[in-house]
């Protein structure tokens, strides 16, 4: 965990077992971290990525304005493979939440996920470790073999239980991503 809450801290980009999928994370207030998770994946900044979480806490700061209901609609879906897309009110940088007006958030249920995020005390940016196109990386093999060794930084560990990437959906219920 050293070495890759190390990796975080100098501006590296992580690949580590998610829920589902190998994701790549990266420090979100890190443009240049970023903008490598971006090219690796040859994907374009203006489609917004992910912040993962391990605890509602963490993303407080987007989700304090949210009313009532919708606070208890996330709450009652995390931790978990479930992501949603938030209102960030210029909380959160353009090379995390693209074009848009939300941020997709979660809060994972993945135990090595859930250490990295309390070792950074805050969210990563996550995203399936794979370029645009391609099926996600199912295990570090594949992470290198998209990447290279030198590209990112890979974290051990298992995937979680989950079959498939996390649902996506905004505040009205809708679902954006099964």
């Amino acid at each position: 965990m050293a070495s890759a809450l190390n990796a975080l801290q100098s501006g590296a980009v992580i690949a580590c077992p998610t829920e589902a999928v190998w994701g790549l994370s990266a420090d979100p207030g890190s443009e240049p971290a970023v903008q490598q998770i971006l090219d690796l994946k040859q994907r374009p900044v203006e489609k917004g990525l992910i912040l993962v979480a391990a605890a509602e806490a963490q993303l407080e700061f987007l989700l304090s304005d949210l009313a009532p209901e919708q606070r208890a609609l996330l709450h009652a879906s995390w931790p978990g493979p479930n992501t949603w897309l938030v209102p960030h009110g210029g909380r959160v940088p353009s090379w995390v939440c693209g074009s848009h007006a939300t941020v997709a958030v979660r809060v994972s249920d993945h135990p090595g996920v859930a250490q990295l995020c309390d070792a950074f005390s805050g969210p990563l940016v996550s995203t399936s470790a794979n370029p645009a196109g391609a099926d996600p990386a199912m295990n570090a093999g594949q992470v290198r073999a998209y990447f290279g060794d030198s590209a990112v930084h890979i974290v051990p560990g298992e995937l979680g239980g989950s079959g498939r990437p996390s649902q996506i959906r905004d505040l009205a219920g809708n679902i954006i991503r099964a």
